[in-house]
């Protein structure tokens, strides 16, 4: 498996990716990453300053990914991990917490000061790789990612 910068000929696959996990799982699709604007152009998202996403590539088929960038409507110096999502193949070998690491990483080099993410209940694998990492629960999110039906908030200081 390889972990790579996205590209921008990756965008629509991720893309599948994202919204395949969402069906498989029966993941609310209203107010979450599913129906984001943006979602099919993941490369032009992230091709900014302080900002980047990871894809993971597996006999060339991309199989999840995860990114980086500063929190949408938020002035502080606070960046979100964003769009961490894998399919099946990926799960239960330590790609989420490679890549998890990998963007933590580049947020410190960023100089952001703190990470956060937004979850959904059903998710708590994730939320425990998240708590393994040392992100602590918030009691009401931050900035304004328009993911309503996210209702798990959690922040790490980089």
């Amino acid at each position: 498996m390889t972990i790579r910068e996205i590209q921008a000929n990756d965008n629509a696959e991720i893309a599948k990716v994202i919204r395949q996990v969402f069906i498989d799982n029966a993941l609310p699709k209203t107010g979450t990453a599913y129906e984001d604007q943006h979602l099919d152009s993941l490369f032009e998202v992230y091709n900014q300053p302080r900002a980047v996403y990871f894809v993971v590539e597996n006999d060339q088929k991309i199989i999840g990914g995860c990114g980086v960038a500063q929190l949408d409507n938020c002035k502080d110096n606070i960046c979100e991990l964003q769009k961490m999502y894998f399919l099946p193949e990926a799960r239960g070998i330590g790609m989420g917490t490679k890549m998890m690491h990998l963007c933590l990483e580049k947020a410190a080099e960023f100089g952001f000061e703190s990470c956060y993410l937004e979850t959904l209940p059903k998710m708590v694998a994730a939320q425990k790789l998240y708590k393994k990492a040392g992100f602590e629960y918030l009691e009401q999110p931050l900035g304004n990612t328009g993911h309503s039906t996210c209702p798990v908030w959690m922040l790490k200081k980089l």
